[in-house]
C-alpha cells in the first residue's frame, strides 16, 4: 500500500518523502507544487488507492476517513517529521489514532469540535 501510495503521488506531480501508518491511518509527508489543491490532491489519492485496493486486494470492507487532517512542515522540521512517520509502529502502541490528532492540533494551537475526530 504504502509503495502504491508513492506511485499516485508522484503520477499527480508531487515529491513522496515519506509514507507510513497503521491499520486504522496513514501519515504521508509529501512534496507539492505550488499549482496543488489539497483537497483535488486528496480526492485523487484516496479515489485512486481505494480503487486499488478494492480491485487488486480485494479488501471489500476498505474506506478512507471521510475528513483528511494536512499541516504544513518547514524544510527544516522534515527530518524530524519523517522519523515520525517511521515510527507509527511503535507510537501506536500506546497512543489511538484520535490520541495522535488531538495532540498535533493542540501542539500547533488548532481549534477543534471533538465531534469531527471520529
Amino acid at each position: 500500500m504504502h509503495r502504491y501510495m508513492g506511485g499516485i503521488v508522484k503520477g499527480l506531480g508531487g515529491r513522496h518523502l515519506g509514507i507510513n501508518g497503521v491499520q486504522d491511518h496513514m501519515h504521508l509527508l509529501v512534496g507539492s507544487r505550488a499549482t496543488h489543491c489539497l483537497p483535488d490532491f486528496m480526492r485523487e489519492l484516496k479515489k485512486d488507492s481505494s480503487i486499488w485496493v478494492h480491485r487488486d486486494l480485494h479488501l471489500e470492507t476498505f474506506a478512507w476517513h471521510k475528513g483528511y487532517p494536512a499541516f504544513t512542515v518547514s524544510a527544516n522540521m522534515r527530518s524530524t517529521v519523517y522519523q515520525c512517520i517511521a515510527k507509527q509502529e511503535l507510537h501506536h502502541r500506546d497512543h489511538t489514532f484520535r490520541e495522535e490528532l488531538i495532540d498535533m492540533l493542540d501542539k500547533v494551537d488548532i481549534q477543534y469540535d471533538p465531534k469531527y475526530l471520529d
